[in-house]
């Protein structure tokens, strides 16, 4: 291929971050009608870039609230191939009730298939949440909390994962990266069965992307100091005490075991989070807990 005319090309794929994709798109196909007709390119070459200025386009597109639902439940899919779910009724209900109070107190009370919670019957300490909706905790998580306050704040933080689109976020940069990347190498030639194929399985990653970050890697020190930022404000609009996530890192601090292959792997240490916390101001002092929320607490996860 014509190196000129590849660079032209190139140059309007990237510029899908600066205007807008249709735009974009129609300019691609303008100038690759021209390179045809001028004998520069043929018109496989010329449906190979048009091709790929589409994949990449929709891989900067918005994802609607209905995608993110689906792409959630995958990854819940997923979530639960490597955890049981926890078959306790009373636990599930629980969780529910009291993780549709908070999230209705978040700056995204709404879903397109609404907020699900569930326990995982495993000793980790670990939580998930998924694009759309989907927060699981695990048993392990759940007895490191003394109090319902200290629930509370274990499900607020998962919610403000979501609410700060956490999940997409790790897979919308990932995914237009491998896809210029692979752009950039088949630039000098025409693109080839291969190259297509590669780009699918680039734009249709988003899945392997999202679980890999919360189940392997876990999300980046400034995500997880942002949900916890969130999840005081949660707190505070529902009336917990904001210090009982402070209470909950310390006692997960004495329960996480250094190097584990769960919340030590994928989140910054306890006492760093609380660090952060006293650091911006988000440090509150532990309350005394109303009667009603240990009753109830304890009739829930008394038996846990």
């Amino acid at each position: 291929m014509n190196k000129l005319i590849w660079r032209q090309s190139l140059i309007f794929v990237l510029l899908l971050s600066f205007l807008g994709c249709a735009a974009v798109e129609t300019v691609t196909t303008v100038a690759t009608d021209v390179a045809v007709h001028t004998g520069k390119i043929s018109r496989q070459q010329a449906d190979s870039i048009r091709k790929g200025t589409a994949a990449v386009s929709k891989s900067l597109e918005d994802f609607t609230p209905e995608q993110e639902y689906y792409i959630g439940r995958s990854v819940g899919a997923v979530v639960l191939n490597k955890y049981q779910p926890l078959a306790n009724t009373k636990v599930n209900s629980y969780l529910n009730l009291l993780g549709q109070t908070l999230a209705q107190a978040s700056d995204m009370p709404e879903l397109f298939g609404g907020y699900h919670f569930l326990a995982l019957d495993s000793d980790d300490i670990n939580a998930f949440a998924t694009p759309g909706g989907h927060i699981f905790i695990t048993r392990g998580l759940i007895r490191c909390c003394r109090t319902e306050d200290a629930l509370a704040a274990v499900l607020a933080h998962e919610i403000g994962h979501i609410q700060l689109r956490h999940g997409m976020r790790a897979i919308e940069k990932a995914r237009i990266t491998e896809a210029l990347t692979i752009l950039a190498q088949e630039g000098a030639k025409s693109f080839g069965s291969q190259a297509i194929s590669q780009l699918t399985q680039a734009f249709g990653g988003a899945i392997a992307d999202i679980t890999n970050t919360m189940i392997n890697s876990g999300y980046s020190r400034a995500y997880e100091y942002q949900a916890d930022a969130a999840a005081v404000v949660i707190l505070q609009r529902t009336g917990y005490n904001p210090g009982a996530l402070s209470e909950m890192l310390h006692v997960m601090a004495k329960q996480i075991k250094p190097g584990g292959t769960d919340f030590a792997k994928t989140h910054p240490s306890p006492q760093n989070r609380i660090a952060e916390l006293q650091a911006a101001g988000k440090s509150f002092a532990v309350s005394q807990t109303p009667a009603i929320r240990k009753e109830r607490f304890v009739k829930a996860i008394g038996q846990l």
